[in-house]
């Protein structure tokens, strides 16, 4: 498998990131398997393994710590995010000084290693100034606890916001950024994924089979399109709601625009996301052993531009056709910032 820097750090990682978010209590509670999951990406090619410490409350990266235990862990590249509330504690949560020097401890316990290469701000918190977070994760970068930090799901705002505090208070600088990217939801082409590359910031996408939907189940006529995130996150798979149809009506033409072409919808899918200039790894995140077998080969696909136009007429350039599938809501349009 081929390997890519990570933005300018010169750090090399594979094009399939392995997301963990579904190892632990979220997805698979089997800890056995999860580890032969991981085992089997690593053996692959995969380099890159991404979790966060809100999975599964911390099981997660107890699962990861576990796989890389049998002397792994100096050929993995490995990710990890602070952010997500971790407790009752209104202090166990957000990108607070105070939260990360306590939480980049307790990930490192979770993952039984000594140091993170990249430890990532998992959402931008409009209560915390940047200069708080930057100047907490420089000091764990000064430490020898981290290597490199990024960050995941902000706007493109609050990226060049974030570069500009490291470079006028000498801190150190988010070096990738992680946001939602599929076919289905094509918005930050339009802004964030432009921004990354004038910042030579790595992009590491999630989701980039639409939570589902590019799997090739969600189909017109088959006859179960539900799911274990459709009772979850219904805003994103009710098919009472117009945007969710629209996404129905896409993710078929996808499908047959790959059968059409002879490769799976999953390899089309992963396939677009991992070929555009801007990105460096698509983050996969299988539940299953089934699920990674039918992913990783996708790191070897090319799309021609024929069917990248084609692509382009099932779901236009810029456009995320459920603004829930964005990852965030924009503080600015709540109805309290809102009132005049």
């Amino acid at each position: 498998m081929e390997h890519r820097s990570l933005g300018s750090t010169g750090a090399q990682v594979s094009p399939l990131c392995l997301g963990a978010m579904m190892f632990g209590a979220w997805g698979n509670p089997d800890h056995d398997e999860s580890v032969r999951i991981i085992h089997r990406a690593l053996d692959a090619g995969v380099n890159f393994i991404d979790t966060a410490d809100v999975y599964s409350r911390g099981e997660s990266e107890e699962i990861v710590g576990k796989a890389l235990a049998d002397g792994r862990r100096d050929r993995v590249f490995l990710a990890t995010k602070v952010h997500g509330s971790m407790g009752d504690d209104p202090n166990q949560f957000g990108n607070s000084r105070r939260w990360i020097m306590e939480e980049v401890e307790h990930s490192l316990r979770r993952l039984g290693t000594d140091w993170i290469d990249l430890y990532q701000v998992h959402r931008w918190d409009p209560w915390t100034s940047h200069e708080e977070t930057l100047s907490a994760l420089s000091d764990v970068v000064a430490q020898g606890k981290v290597r490199y930090i990024g960050s995941s799901t902000f706007p493109a705002a609050q990226i060049v916001a974030a570069q500009w505090v490291s470079a006028e208070r000498g801190l150190r600088r988010y070096v990738c950024e992680q946001p939602p990217y599929s076919i289905l939801a094509r918005g930050i082409e339009a802004d964030v994924l432009p921004t990354c590359r004038e910042h030579d910031i790595g992009v590491i996408p999630w989701s980039p089979l639409a939570g589902g939907w590019l799997s090739g189940r969600w189909r017109k006529g088959a006859e179960d399109l539900t799911s274990r995130r459709s009772a979850m996150i219904p805003q994103r798979y009710d098919l009472s709601l117009p945007a969710n149809r629209a996404k129905l009506d896409a993710a078929d033409a996808l499908g047959a625009l790959a059968d059409e072409t002879g490769i799976s919808l999953i390899h089309l899918a992963l396939g677009f996301v991992i070929r555009h200039p801007a990105v460096t790894a698509a983050i996969i995140g299988p539940r299953t052993l089934e699920q990674l077998e039918s992913q990783v080969g996708a790191a070897d696909v090319e799309l021609g531009e024929d069917v990248l136009d084609r692509i382009d007429e099932i779901v236009a350039p810029g456009t995320t056709i459920n603004p829930t599938d964005a990852g965030w809501t924009n503080p600015a349009l709540a109805p309290a910032a809102r009132r005049r």
